[in-house]
């Protein structure tokens, strides 16, 4: 048997399949778990964290672990699938490491940790070897020149900053930029306080709008109110207005005026109109923002307009049809044209010769009750809503309803946790 230890360095792990003995995928590899041991050396590798399927992030511990290296990981045994929680002296390598700064020991200033490599020792444990690290500040004048160097170095050849220092969330932010919204948002949440304003800063507008939608209001407010005033306000204006007026509706009436006054004031009406509303109607869950065409619209006009990527698949799926004003409030409503409709009539069809005429648009003022009724009655993704004046106010869709419905704790709840193959927590 070789002497040489397996070395694998964490970012290439990022996203790999972890696979059990009979090659059935488990899930995805999303980070790595160490424990600190102080001044008896580098940090032990206790674990990794798995993302499996229904998005749920899962604790395998290393002594599960039978094969890993830069293109797959393997594991064996049983595992506990209840969500991971850290533990207090643990530490989540690219959630918490990855960007942190460390003073070179040599004299030659501080660097920026960009990767750890850990090796596998004789004993099978695992630990931290090498760091990975981009020169940053130096001391020196002749160090300067090295300045944004890469070098690989010993963990002891590094002093680590205290873990309450300021941290950027570079790395981290390019390693999950191909997480989905919902699957970043579950990332922050397994954060401290800290780490998770740290991150959500280093975000572009956009991005941390849709992260933020997909998070408990609590979490969604305490991020919000972490940023500079100017910065809330354009996360807000990018947020969709629904979803923007429900996250002002949990803060204070001060705060919230002052970040829809530093909104544009176009997007600032939308969401004054939706907080006129209670939240328990169709107006409070409404978007005031869905696909609006008027009757003389065609087909291919219509396709056109649902193939908008940041259209949601439920807003996508129905056009409502009305007189201008083309914004919400519209002119008089005419009535909705469903996709299906648009494949099966040529391009030029103007869209009120097909427009669903059984279809009864919802007051803004009906009860929730009302509108899960219909939604369910009919089979349908969204439902038109109107004001007494019969003009067109928004829409609801099917995943506003349930987001209302289920308990404010549903993205964290996991009911049972069944076993798989895989590896209970150990210790």
């Amino acid at each position: 048997m070789s002497t040489t230890p397996t070395r694998v360095f964490v970012a290439r792990l990022l996203g790999l399949d972890v696979f059990d003995p009979l090659g059935d995928r488990l899930g995805r590899l999303r980070d790595v778990v160490v424990l600190s041991r102080g001044s008896q050396g580098a940090p032990h590798v206790v674990g990794i964290v798995v993302e499996v399927p229904g998005k749920k992030r899962v604790f395998v511990p290393m002594t599960r672990i039978t094969s890993i290296d830069q293109t797959q990981v393997i594991c064996t045994g049983l595992v506990n699938l209840r969500r991971f929680e850290q533990r207090g002296a643990e530490t989540l390598v690219v959630a918490e490491m990855f960007d942190r700064r460390v003073t070179l020991r040599d004299g030659s200033g501080d660097a920026t940790i960009e990767d750890i490599a850990m090796d596998q020792h004789r004993s099978r444990e695992w630990f931290v070897s090498k760091l990975f690290v981009r020169r940053g500040h130096s001391l020196s004048p002749l160090s300067r020149l090295r300045r944004n160097e890469t070098l690989i170095i010993d963990w002891a050849d590094a002093q680590q900053g205290a873990r309450t220092e300021p941290q950027a969330a570079t790395q981290f932010v390019a390693n999950h930029e191909d997480l989905k919204p919902a699957d970043f948002a579950e990332a922050l949440q397994e954060m401290s306080d800290k780490r998770r304003f740290e991150v959500a800063s280093e975000l572009q507008d956009e991005r941390l709008a849709d992260v933020l939608q997909e998070l408990p209001e609590d979490d969604q407010v305490e991020i919000l109110s972490s940023l500079d005033i100017q910065r809330a306000a354009d996360v807000l204006e990018e947020m969709d207005p629904d979803d923007a007026a429900d996250l002002l509706g949990e803060l204070p009436t001060a705060q919230a005026e002052e970040l829809l006054q530093l909104m544009e004031p176009e997007g600032a009406e939308d969401v004054r109109r939706l907080l006129e509303y209670d939240e328990d109607t169709a107006g409070g869950l409404m978007t005031p923002v869905p696909v609006i065409l008027p009757p003389e619209a065609t087909v291919a006009e219509a396709l056109a307009h649902v193939r908008r990527e940041e259209l949601s698949p439920a807003l996508a799926s129905s056009i409502f049809i009305a007189r201008p004003p083309m914004e919400t409030p519209t002119g008089r409503f005419l009535g909705v044209v469903h996709i299906q409709q648009l494949l099966r009539f040529p391009p030029f069809e103007p869209l009120g010769n097909l427009v669903d005429k059984n279809l009864e648009p919802l007051s803004d003022q009906a009860h929730i009750s009302e509108v899960a009724r219909t939604l369910a009655t009919y089979n349908l993704n969204s439902l038109p809503v109107v004001n007494d004046a019969g003009r067109l106010v928004g829409a609801v869709t099917v995943d506003d309803v349930l987001d209302h419905l289920l308990p404010d704790d549903w993205r964290a709840h996991d009911g049972e946790a069944p076993i798989r193959r895989l590896g209970g927590r150990i210790g």
